[in-house]
């Protein structure tokens, strides 16, 4: 095994060890082999890092470091030096492309499958940024713009409709706005008070900053950098998805201890490459784009997508903040991996642009992913989990102050949600059959909603070959020792806001009245589809999935499903709080008695009715039935225990340290 140095003082020419170090991360990619460690010292180094090789095995990677103590920084920007000023506050920079190479973030508009736009011929944006000691600015569409910009407080959430804050450090609004000639790039920027010329201000000059351009170069790890200002594109899950970092179509990689912030678009991608699509409905409009997205998970199959060459990854203990987009992204990429330890903040919450593909985590496929003991705020949406979520794990994360916390979509399940903090006025979106949900609160409304018009795949237990495809009747639900908080005196209650055939679209509300109409058991359904015979489709579609739902908690105005014998419904406001404090974050809630003294036994796989679509029990992602080990905050399940996802809670007033 061989340690490459690599440090500021240091020359490409030289033999790359301590005493004589390479001066890029590149020189050094181009050196490692299997087993081999680059050692990158303190200091900052503005360069794409193009892995050429990968390891040969978990216990044979190559792997890229920080030194220990050291702070190294790798940025996909560049310093931007003279500046002058036209008018006001208003200073004006030329750049030659050369600056650029092929890639000029400037001159490539932000577009693809799902961003939202009101007109087709609407202005785009563009890729590229500024910054200011760090600070992203916005783009304006013309220079008229630049002189008196304005800052919306608030703005409207285009898929709930909610009003959410615009994420600025103060009232002041920085722009910018580019030309792009044959060989030079204009960039005017509004600086305010600031002088360019006396403070640090750097533009986006490359797409990615550690992301190698060829597939499968497997079993690399990537511990310990600080990873910023990268020019990502729009990341859909029908296009090539590449991030700020990430492994580009291959297996078994290891990001850990990263500092991971300011990607225009995805921060961390494990996600899927170009040949199995990029952007045709964009570019052709002959037909949806939920064709292509499904065309893609065939694609993906006969060029390789299995276990055995692709996912498996860890993304873990990292520091991911201030993307447009995603703060982890993947289609297809991201199957059989870890996602764990993660706090990700200031995601899509800019609205400088955009489209429904975005979330502090957004992945499509995530067979047998693993999402636990993460902590997320300030996102437009915490975790979007699209499509073929099965053998999902969400377990033990920390949410608060998001648009949305999770949202499960057209997926059959079987997937598992337990001992989460939903603490965010929108808990949950629910598009799917077959999850089970055990120990979470919920502080929120939960949405509920049927996809009859889209039907999407399932497949073989622990793998990526496909079984059938449906569409999705909701229901299938197992609800089980959750906590339901309400809004107070106004129960909310569930009604349908659209109407769809024979099945409501829309039921929300706070706890699980939502549930109302589907059957209580699976003989109940039984029932109801042989009293529908003789007939095949017609039947099912005027069935509801059924649902199993007990021993769960109703606060404040929440309430239970109507079937539900053994709630507890209570009055009481748990007067719910986050507070974040240099120690970590903490959560304080008061528990009534008749919350506290309720005893639960600790859910089992054997309690938990098998998935009716898919035809599978809730497993571990080796096979071996689920299991219900620790809560929220690490507490040992054992025996019986209260609802919700901290089981040490006593009655009264609670102070728990739920993060950090």
């Amino acid at each position: 095994m061989t340690i490459f140095h690599v440090a500021t003082t240091g020359s490409d020419s030289a033999a790359g060890s301590q005493e004589a170090p390479f001066r890029t991360i590149q020189r050094a990619a181009e050196e490692a082999q299997p087993g081999d460690t680059v050692m990158v010292h303190e200091g900052e180094y503005r360069e794409w890092v193009k892995p050429r090789r990968g390891g040969l095995s978990n216990t044979r990677r190559i792997t890229y470091q920080a030194a220990e103590g050291e702070q190294v920084v790798i940025k996909g920007s560049e310093k931007v030096t003279d500046w002058t000023q036209t008018e006001g506050s208003v200073w004006k920079a030329v750049v030659p492309n050369s600056l650029f190479g092929d890639y000029n973030p400037f001159a490539i508009k932000l577009e693809g499958d799902w961003v939202v736009r009101e007109t087709e011929d609407e202005p785009r944006m563009h890729l590229g940024d500024v910054y200011l000691n760090g600070m992203s600015f916005y783009e304006v569409l013309s220079k008229d713009a630049l002189a008196n910009p304005t800052r919306r407080e608030m703005v409207v959430d285009n898929r709930t409709g909610r009003e959410v804050p615009v994420v600025n450090p103060d009232s002041t609004v920085y722009v910018w706005y580019a030309e792009v000639g044959e060989d030079e790039t204009t960039i005017w920027a509004n600086f305010q008070d600031a002088d360019p010329n006396a403070e640090l201000v750097e533009i986006n000059a490359r797409r990615s900053v550690f992301y190698p351009e060829a597939n499968h170069l497997d079993w690399i790890t990537v511990r310990g950098f600080e990873l910023a200002q990268a020019a990502t594109p729009w990341a859909p899950p029908t296009a090539d998805q590449p991030g700020l970092i990430g492994p580009n179509w291959a297996k078994g990689w290891i990001i850990e201890d990263c500092h991971i912030h300011d990607a225009k678009c995805s921060a961390v991608s494990l996600g899927k490459e170009a040949s199995t699509g990029h952007n045709f409905f964009t570019l052709r409009h002959d037909k949806p784009g939920y064709q292509y997205q499904l065309e893609s998970v065939f694609t993906a199959r006969q060029i390789g997508w299995s276990k055995e060459s692709i996912g498996s990854h860890i993304v873990r203990n990292n520091v991911i903040h201030d993307c447009g987009q995603n703060g982890i992204v993947g289609h297809l990429g991201c199957v059989f991996s870890e996602i764990y330890g993660n706090h990700i903040y200031n995601v899509a919450v800019k609205r400088e642009f955009y489209g429904h593909e975005i979330g502090g985590i957004k992945l499509h496929a995530a067979i047998d992913v693993q999402i636990h003991d993460n902590y997320f705020h300030h996102t437009a949406l915490g975790i979007w989990s699209d499509w073929q979520t099965q053998g999902t794990r969400i377990s033990r994360n920390v949410f608060h102050d998001n648009g949305r916390d999770l949202y499960v979509e057209v997926s059959h399940g079987p997937y598992v949600v337990d001992y989460n903090l939903f603490g965010s006025d929108a808990s949950i979106e629910n598009m799917c059959d077959g999850g089970a949900w055990v120990g979470n609160l919920f502080a929120g409304t939960y949405l509920l909603q049927p996809v009859m018009e889209r039907a999407t795949p399932y497949h073989y237990p622990h793998s990526t070959k496909v079984a059938g495809y449906a569409v999705i009747y909701a229901g299938d639900d197992r609800m089980i020792s959750n906590i339901f908080v309400g809004n107070g005196g106004d129960p909310a209650d569930a009604s349908a806001i659209h109407k769809h055939g024979v099945q409501d679209i829309t039921r929300v509300g706070y706890g699980t009245l939502v549930y109302d109409e589907y059957p209580a058991s699976w003989e109940e359904y039984m029932e109801q589809v042989m009293a529908g015979l003789p007939g095949d489709l017609g039947v099912y579609l005027t069935v509801k999935n059924a649902v199993y739902i007990r021993d769960n908690a109703y606060l404040d105005g929440a309430r239970a499903y109507a079937k539900e014998t053994d709630a507890v419904t209570d009055a009481a406001d748990p007067e719910l709080k986050f507070e974040s404090t240099d120690d970590g974050v903490y959560f304080e809630i008061t528990l009534p008695d008749s919350v506290a003294d309720k005893q639960i036994p600790v859910v089992a796989a054997s309690d938990l009715h098998r998935v009716r679509m898919v035809d599978l029990d809730f497993e571990e992602p080796d096979g071996s039935p689920v299991e219900f080990r620790t809560d929220l905050v690490g507490n040992e399940l054992d025996g019986d225990v209260i609802a919700g996802p901290i089981t040490s809670l006593t009655a009264g007033h609670n102070r728990v340290k739920v993060w950090g």
